[in-house]
This record gives C-alpha cells, structure tokens and sequence, in this order.
C-alpha cells in the first residue's frame, strides 16, 4: 500500500499535484466573505507579495511534510468503505489539527516578518478555515491517488 508521501511527492506527479493546491487555495481565499475575508485576502496578498512564486515554493516545499501529516488518515481512507475524498470531509478536525501543527512550527521559524505577522494575525480563525478546505483537499488528494 503506497503511503500518501510516495503518491503525491512523485517527481513525475508533483508539478500537478502543487498547481492543484495553489487552484485549491485561491479558491477558498476567494471564497471568503465579510470582515474575516477581507483580512485574509490582505493577508494573503500581502503573503504572495513576498517575492514572486513565493506561495509556489511554499506548497511544494511543505507538500511532503504535509503528505506524510495526512498519510494514517489517507490510509484510514482507503481502509475504509467511504471515498477517500468523503472520509476526509468526515476527519476534518483530525486533518485541520496535521496540517496546522506543521504550519504553526514553519511560521514560528520564519525570517520573514510579513509572512510570520500575517500567519500570527490570521491563526486564530486558521483551524476553522482549514477545516473549510478540507473537502477540496480531499478531492486533490483522491484525485492523484486514483492515477497512481
């Protein structure tokens, strides 16, 4: 059983699988309404202004730490009888808590003090955005592991 790490860190997969997560997260930035969704776009404007394919870099820097995060519940997918993208949507506390523990110690590390303000002003609403996200990150993830 291939571990989620080997199915989306694949050389010849990578390049899609990053572009997917960049489609992913700008579409639930743009999904963002209200006073919150107006600090976000802020923030993340101000995050992809960095430095040009900062956002990029910074996806597939993170997509195997990331994978192997997500990898027990992947296999608990697959174990399962549900889809792999609807067991996520089932998990998505479970997969907000992976991803987050990941990001909190990349930002607590981070040189930059834009992309380190802006991930502190954003953090305290980031579990309830990711766990948004999950759906559509369910989708990619099922979406790659079906063709590997």
């Amino acid at each position: 059983m291939s571990s989620l790490t080997e199915v989306l860190t694949n050389e010849t997969k990578k390049p899609a699988v990053v572009n997917d997560c960049l489609a992913l997260i700008d579409a639930e930035v743009g999904d963002k309404g209200g006073i919150s969704g107006l600090a976000i776009k802020a923030g993340y404007a101000a995050v992809k202004g960095v430095k040009p394919g900062f956002i990029k870099q910074v996806v597939s820097d993170l997509l195997p730490e990331f994978a192997t995060a997500l990898d027990p519940i992947y296999q608990d997918a697959k174990a399962g009888s549900k889809g792999i993208a609807d067991f996520f949507t089932s998990q998505t506390s479970r997969v907000a808590d992976a991803l987050l523990a990941i990001t909190d110690a990349k930002a607590e590390r981070s040189k930059s003090g834009v992309v380190k303000g802006t991930y502190d002003k954003l953090r305290g609403t980031a579990k309830k955005n990711v766990e948004a996200a999950v759906p559509r990150l369910g989708k990619v993830i099922e979406k790659h592991s079906a063709s590997s």
